[in-house]
């Protein structure tokens, strides 16, 4: 048993970031899916409660900085990745979902609705999805890590 816990010790910056990612896309998997019907195609959603890359940029962060000290040159890339990734979550991918939204209405508008496809106007996540997001991920590396200890 101890033999095996010391392997799985140098892949666990990687392993558990990746567990806590596949349960939080099960978890958001299930909340759109009670919202909005049972569907599997759901289970890639894009946006909505909680953020899958907040997440599991949270915790790889959270991982690097317990396994190699928030000292490190690894931790501060990875802040650096965590704030990129989550910027993108909460703010850019707005922007395209607002220029869906514009362009849908442009189309409707102008009765071209036979020649261009409606586009996805909910691409981004809120505030409140990305803070749940990064908890979760927080939260479940520390679970993972006392486990694992």
């Amino acid at each position: 048993m101890n033999e095996a816990i010391q392997f799985i010790k140098p892949y666990e910056v990687f392993l558990i970031p990746v567990v806590v990612g596949t349960i939080t896309q099960i978890v958001k998997f299930i909340i759109y899916s009670v919202r909005h019907g049972w569907d599997f195609r759901y289970i890639m959603t894009h946006g909505h409660m909680p953020s899958f890359h907040t997440a599991f940029v949270v915790s790889m962060t959270t991982s690097v900085a317990y396994y190699s000290g928030m000292a490190s040159g690894a931790f501060a890339v990875a802040l650096v990745i965590a704030l990129i990734v989550i910027d993108d979550a909460v703010r850019l991918r707005v922007y395209i979902g607002d220029q869906g939204r514009y362009l849908n209405t442009l189309v409707r508008q102008l009765d071209l609705e036979e020649k261009f496809p409606r586009l996805k106007e909910r691409v981004g996540h809120r505030v409140n999805e990305v803070i749940v997001g990064g908890i979760f991920g927080f939260l479940m590396t520390l679970l993972f890590i006392k486990m694992l200890s």
